[in-house]
């Protein structure tokens, strides 16, 4: 395998679900329909933790390096599907939540930018099939 690849082993856990081996972790998935047993989030929300994940990361590592010093820190979003299937993700708003000192706006305001233009690979390919907005509201 290429340095470049990811590997996930995923197996049949009964039910609708499903578990998937990442590294050393253990990931479990469910249906969010009525058959769901109640194993786990579904595999589509779990594409919105993953965007959150990734561009927090971003976000975090960028404000880091600024030396901006910040609390509070959330990340909503909500993710609009199609209404016809394949159901996806046509518009997804992303909202940052943060506290930091006024003169550090600008620098989280460039932190966004830079995830989503520069850093964040789930947000690139979530572009490629949605709509993406992004917002912060300062606490």
């Amino acid at each position: 395998m290429s340095q470049n690849a990811h590997f996930v082993s995923t197996t049949f856990a009964g039910g609708l679900s499903f578990e998937s081996q990442i590294d050393q972790y253990q990931l479990k998935m469910d249906t969010t329909s009525e058959e769901s047993s109640g194993f786990g989030p579904s595999p589509k929300k779990l594409m919105l933790a993953s965007l959150a994940g990734c561009t927090g990361i971003d976000v975090v590592s960028i404000l880091r390096k600024m030396k901006v010093e910040f609390s509070n820190f959330t990340i909503d979003i909500e993710g609009q599907l199609t209404e016809s299937h394949p159901q996806i993700y046509q518009k997804v708003k992303l909202v940052y939540t943060i506290q930091v000192n006024e003169t550090d706006k600008p620098k989280m305001e460039r932190a966004v930018q830079l995830s989503k233009e520069k850093y964040c690979g789930v947000s690139a390919m979530f572009a490629a099939f949605a709509s993406l907005d992004f917002s912060i509201v300062f606490l």
